[in-house]
């Protein structure tokens, strides 16, 4: 099978959403993530202090500033084992070392790899996964849930597939995620996260990609196969990946990507059936088009609910051209009736962005600095947020580590009267990070979600290299959960002492 797994390049790119820190006045908001936000990567500023927050400073109603209400659902264990890993994963030696040996031929003996993967199962894996399968990681779900409230949004931990065969047993995989989710009371979970790049030819992805460039670039070209969708480029949209006019798909491209289609819609077949809704993560500009268009294509078919959409796509803020795309997709959404969702991110792949456009002569489609992320972050939430206000049928999910994030999406709320609860708008953060955030916004009385993979542990170590990247930066938000874990450690001790 071709599923990426052990000696591959593992630290390509932080995930969707990880811990920016938190910059100015509450008008600006700050990875993987996560979902997948950003490790700001050539957009970072010098590091501020610690700042502990007084009640509600910046943050409107998400109190931040009392450690022991934040983590009065973690058990002692937990809050010791919490802080000791990501103090670890904030190490950089310690990160670099780790990298180095997965992807040494010290993975090739069985004696050392088996050290190696049990050494990194009892740390990090149990940290920031949810277990070896979908029953473990349904359990893992409901303890999370009751201990504080949280829910989860469960995610196969698979990367990339190559192959028909990897992928349909992929697809198996995302289905036994869907029962996973239906086994729990709907109280317990937010949706399910699918990855096209697992169910679907990376190869395939690219020539659909190209193909869709050039019909944007070419008025006359057309396209046979393609299904009915939303725009999945604007006028600032990237399109040097496609500089000349691409073969067309081959019989058997044709037949692989017929294959892609019926795989996905078996996914949001079943979550339609489960009443389940189903995330549909990003990538890179060079496979993104793609991405887009098969999300918006299954929209239109699954989408039915005018009250509460399944199907839901990603939007990368940190692009140019992701707020204009954004509102081309939402003008024909409601153009035809379609209720749509859409989680919103800042973004994962600067560094493999940056070099593929500057190998190819042209400027990164990303923003030339954080701020500009941040607006453009702010602007696409506003906007979400208000279509989600009017009845329109439409949902949000807020993938953020940031505390000025979610006070900026608070302070929003509390101006378009949403409820809190009815799921229209609600927030995410992975799982074993900024827990801190999380129990804020819980506390604030949102909808919160971790997002929670799942796998053996072998294809789980690109996910937790990546999560040990992201730490290691010693952004403001990573360091002030870790320094409120301390003074929570620091205060049961002294309360357990006098």
């Amino acid at each position: 099978m071709a599923t990426r797994l052990l000696r591959t390049n593992f630290i390509r790119r932080p995930y969707r959403f990880s811990a920016l820190k938190p910059v100015g006045p509450p008008t600006v908001t700050a990875s993987t993530a996560a979902v997948p936000d950003i490790l700001s990567l050539g957009q970072q500023e010098p590091e501020p202090p610690l700042h502990h927050p007084k009640p509600n400073e910046a943050h409107h109603d998400i109190d931040l500033s009392d450690q022991a209400r934040l983590f009065s659902s973690m058990p002692t264990s937990a809050l010791l084992r919490s802080t000791a890993v990501l103090h670890a994963a904030a190490i950089g030696p310690m990160v670099d070392v780790g990298s180095w040996i997965m992807s040494s031929k010290l993975m090739d003996t069985a004696l050392t790899r088996g050290m190696v993967l049990g050494l990194v199962k009892s740390t990090f894996y149990d940290h920031f996964c949810a277990g070896e399968d979908a029953a473990a990681a349904a359990e893992r779900v409901r303890s999370v849930y009751e201990a504080s409230g949280l829910k989860g949004m469960l995610v196969y931990g698979v990367e990339h597939a190559d192959d028909a065969a990897t992928c349909d047993e992929n697809m198996q995989h995302f289905l036994r995620t869907i029962e996973a989710a239906k086994s729990l009371p709907t109280s317990h979970f937010s949706s399910v996260v699918v990855k096209i790049t697992a169910i679907c030819p990376i190869s395939l992805l690219k020539r659909v990609s190209d193909l869709l460039r050039w019909e944007y670039k070419s008025q006359n070209f057309k396209l046979s196969w393609k299904l009915k969708s939303f725009p999945v480029f604007s006028d600032s949209s990237p399109l040097y990946h496609t500089n000349s006019e691409p073969e067309p798909l081959t019989a058997e491209e044709e037949r692989e990507l017929e294959a892609a289609h019926v795989r996905i819609q078996e996914i949001c077949r079943k979550c339609q059936e489960s009443n389940v809704p189903l995330l549909v993560d990003a990538e890179d500009t060079i496979l993104q088009p793609a991405i887009d268009y098969m999300a918006y294509s299954s929209a239109i078919i699954f989408n039915t609910d005018k009250d509460r959409p399944i199907v839901y796509n990603t939007i990368q803020a940190y692009l140019r051209d992701a707020g204009e795309r954004l509102h081309l997709a939402v003008q024909e959404a409601e153009k035809e009736g379609v209720p749509m969702g859409f989680k919103l991110v800042r973004g994962a792949y600067m560094s493999s962005e940056a070099r593929l456009a500057d190998s190819l002569g042209h400027k990164s489609p990303i923003h030339d600095t954080i701020q500009n992320t941040h607006a453009c972050y702010n602007d696409c939430m506003t906007f979400l947020m208000e279509k989600a206000s009017n009845g329109s049928g439409f949902g949000v999910v807020l993938a953020t580590h940031n505390a000025d994030s979610g006070g900026l999406a608070s302070k929003k709320a509390s101006e378009l009267n949403i409820d809190k609860k009815n799921g229209k708008i609600e927030f995410a953060q992975l799982y074993g990070m900024s827990d801190a955030l999380s129990f804020g916004l819980k506390r604030a009385g949102f909808n919160v979600s971790k997002y929670m993979p799942y796998g053996p542990v072998e294809t789980a170590i690109p996910y937790l290299l990546r999560r040990a990247y992201e730490n290691r930066g010693m952004m403001a938000t990573g360091a002030n959960d870790r320094q409120l874990m301390r003074m929570e450690l620091k205060r049961r001790l002294i309360a357990g002492i006098a």
